[in-house]
């Protein structure tokens, strides 16, 4: 059978994303289960991409040019296209931008650097909602009451660098749903697909978190890396941090068509 080289390798992956994530089924843990073979498939083609396929060049680091530079947004995005099954876009930062930790509820995710290299912190939410037996730590600063509502127990699940040589970054609604992104030695982008995308009227909104630190965490206990990967790390979900906003640009690569 001829192998297809004229359709664009963009058009390929979204054909394979919307294949594998259609027919998402929810599992007794719920977790979305994805077929293994689709799965596959879709990796191997998001693996191979890179930034030349979709015409985006990577962005040299500009000296800072006063009040102009400083009102530019530290991430951009450029939306690919968006069915009912995911979307996809690519994310653009700048030097020293980090996408704050935020969620992706009751979604599948992958993450593919095209271009720099960037830091994820994954974590797995524990809960949604504290219970009554639920005691939490003494926190430093101290947390006022009406805060409470707002706590959230997570586990730490990975840290890692990933960049245009890496295999995409993946994510389900389970398991390092919660990251945060942060570029590594100069600017970076990724592209990005979710699948459902993002409805508020669905409960698929982004939320926003901020790690706390315990009194108990005053200084070094002699625990190993993988022993403090394994400790509950409590979120507090806030709002969109002021100095983070995202923008939007035009996609310059190839067109996808359903």
């Amino acid at each position: 059978m001829p192998r297809d080289n004229t359709t664009p390798l963009i058009q390929k992956i979204a054909k394979q994303a919307y294949i594998t994530f259609k027919g998402l089924t929810s599992s007794a843990n719920g977790d979305n289960e994805l077929a293994a073979d689709q799965q596959s498939e879709l990796l191997s083609l998001v693996t191979a991409v890179r930034a030349a396929d979709l015409k985006i060049a990577p962005r040299k680091t500009k000296p800072s040019s006063g009040a102009a530079e400083f009102q530019r947004p530290p991430v951009t995005y450029m939306h690919i296209c968006e069915t009912e099954a995911f979307s996809m876009g690519v994310f653009l930062l700048r030097t020293g931008a980090s996408i704050p930790l935020h969620d992706h509820p009751g979604m599948n995710g992958m993450l593919k650097v095209l271009y720099g290299k960037v830091s994820l912190r994954c974590l797995d939410k524990l809960e949604d909602n504290l219970t009554a037996g639920t005691v939490p730590p003494h926190f430093e600063p101290p947390l006022a009451p009406f805060q409470a509502a707002s706590l959230r127990r997570s586990m730490l699940r990975s840290v890692a660098e990933y960049s245009e040589d890496s295999g995409p970054c993946l994510l389900t609604p389970l398991r390092e749903n919660l990251h945060q992104i942060d570029t590594v030695g100069g600017p970076s982008a990724f592209l990005d697909i979710l699948a459902p995308p993002y409805n508020p009227d669905d409960g698929r909104d982004c939320h926003y978190y901020k790690a706390l630190q315990t009194v108990a965490e005053g200084g070094p206990d002699g625990k190993s890396d993988e022993e403090q990967q394994r400790e509950e790390t409590w979120l507090l979900e806030i709002p969109q941090p002021e100095d983070f906003w995202c923008g939007g640009e035009p996609y310059p690569g190839p067109a996808v068509s359903f």
